[in-house]
C-alpha cells in the first residue's frame, strides 16, 4: 500500500455465544466431565497423556487427603477405588 491510500473493511455481524454453539440436550454436563477417569490403589499417580505422539511430558500428582486428583495437562482423572469419587464403586 502507497502513502496515502486507504483501505476498506469488510463488515461482519457478530453471532452472539448461543449461535456459536449447538445446542444439545447435555451439553453443559458434557463440558464438566472430565475425558477419562482412572481408578488406581495408590495415593501416587503419574500421566503421561496415554503416551505417543500424542501425549504430554510424565507427571506426577499426590491425592493427599482427596479422593481424586485431576492431571493438569490432559484433565485425566485419577480417583481412589472404593472412594465416593469413584464411578465404579
Amino acid at each position: 500500500m502507497g502513502r496515502g491510500q486507504r483501505f476498506q473493511c469488510a463488515r461482519t455481524e457478530m453471532q452472539s455465544p448461543d449461535d456459536a454453539m449447538p445446542e444439545t440436550e447435555n451439553s453443559f454436563e458434557n463440558v464438566m466431565n472430565p475425558p477419562e477417569v482412572v481408578a488406581v490403589e495408590t495415593e501416587r499417580v503419574s500421566c503421561d497423556g496415554g503416551g505417543g505422539a500424542l501425549g504430554h511430558p510424565r507427571v506426577w500428582y499426590e491425592m493427599g487427603d482427596e479422593d481424586f486428583v485431576e492431571c493438569g495437562y490432559c484433565d485425566r482423572r485419577f480417583v481412589r477405588k472404593g472412594s465416593p469419587a469413584d464411578p465404579g464403586a
